[in-house]
């Protein structure tokens, strides 16, 4: 493989900078942005400009105006009554800078009334050495505070631990950091001698967050993390990945977009059902509503009403019996039956009268006049025969 062409950074820089646009950048269209270079010019942004570095002329200024041989006290600080601005640094890592830093960063600039915020952060060797290796690099840590707007001037490659000769250079206050001890080497707090001469104030942590949980969460979901990396197109060797690493986590990314993709086919499926049957479903009830409208509805109740009512009332009961049986009914009714029954004479021995049909009926204790019509066809002279006869 053929090396790349060495190119000067110098020059390169000043090739940058010339191109560098004279405006800020602005959206030319819908969702179209200008993109700015790493190395550019801040100069002509009027508005917001990240902090400068304490070599750069802004720094050296704002140094220059600073009477240190006024010295501020924290009762001074706290009241607001100071000929000028009160310098507090704040140091540190920044790594993976996040909220956790800008609120400290936040606290600091805001713990006395007129605070000019300067934030030294160590080079990429005294952290290697002193606490360990980095996920960004110097430069990328030095851009992500010197962006932070509570932050006025950025100190690179500070110091791990603050002496008078940094204090006096940098024309420093007060020194903002949390009240935990900081041990190192062999030092149990290094901010042990500015607490004890009042140039200490402190600012509080921002619990649940650090840029070792960032960290450890990346550590923790280490296989997501790979495989979306190798998805978007980094190489096993830029992942430090072995080979059948490799091969195991595109099968798995291979597996799940087989799955999305199953999933995405099944939802379309899906719709395309209920949308097939919802437009079945108004053609059923259409026909429904035309067999078995309310208006249809009501001509078949009318309609079948008679019928039901028969169906569920019980019948009738006849007026008489088969056999001639029964007692009841109306006075005509049983006068009329009286017509199947013919009385026999005395002599036959015995008190009750025969019916036509072989059946006995008893004969009532008196009989004032006899309803049968076959006694109205006797001859009158011959009734009173009859009428003797019967008594």
């Amino acid at each position: 493989m053929d090396k790349m062409p060495e190119v000067d950074i110098e020059e390169e820089e000043e090739v940058t900078l010339s191109k560098a646009p004279t405006t800020p950048a602005t959206p030319t269209e819908m969702h179209e942005f200008k993109m700015l270079p790493l190395f550019m010019d801040f100069e002509n942004f009027t508005i917001c400009k990240p902090a400068p570095f304490s070599h750069d002329e802004k720094a050296m200024l704002e140094l220059e105006r600073c009477d240190y041989t006024q010295r501020i006290t924290y009762q001074m600080a706290r009241s607001g009554q100071t000929s000028r601005r009160v310098r507090v640094y704040a140091d540190g890592i920044y790594d993976l800078f996040h909220q956790g830093h800008a609120r400290q960063l936040m606290q600091a600039k805001n713990i006395f009334p007129n605070v000019y915020l300067i934030v030294g952060v160590c080079n990429d060797e005294l952290t290697l050495r002193m606490k360990g290796r980095t996920v960004m690099n110097g430069f990328e840590r030095y851009e992500a505070v010197r962006h932070c707007r509570y932050v006025d001037e950025i100190v690179a490659n500070a110091p791990w631990s603050l002496n008078d000769e940094f204090l006096n250079e940098h024309k420093i206050d007060f020194v903002a950091h949390d009240d935990i001890p900081y041990g190192a080497g062999g030092v149990n707090d290094i901010y042990a001698p500015l607490k004890a001469r009042g140039m200490f104030v402190v600012t509080e942590r921002t619990e649940g967050v650090s840029t070792s949980d960032i960290v450890a969460r990346i550590v923790k979901d280490y296989d997501v993390y790979v495989r979306r990396n190798l998805a978007r197109g980094y190489s096993a060797k830029e992942l430090n990945v072995s080979f059948l690493s490799e091969k195991k986590f595109r099968l798995q990314n291979k597996m799940d977009e087989l799955k999305t993709r199953g999933k995405r086919e099944f939802t379309k499926v899906k719709v395309d059902i209920i949308s097939k049957w919802e437009e079945k479903s108004r053609e059923f009830i259409d026909a429904f509503l035309l067999l078995f409208g309310r208006e249809r509805l009501n001509n078949l109740w009318n309609e079948s009403k008679g019928r039901i009512i028969q169906a569920l009332s019980p019948p009738g009961s006849p007026t008489g019996s088969v056999n001639g049986d029964d007692t009841d009914g109306t006075a005509e009714e049983r006068d009329d039956s009286d017509e199947e029954y013919v009385e026999l004479p005395p002599e036959n021995g015995s008190k009750s009268a025969c019916s036509l049909n072989g059946r006995a009926k008893m004969s009532p204790p008196t009989r004032r006049r006899p309803t049968s019509r076959a006694y109205d066809d006797v001859a009158p002279d011959e009734q009173d025969d009859v009428q003797q006869g019967s008594n």
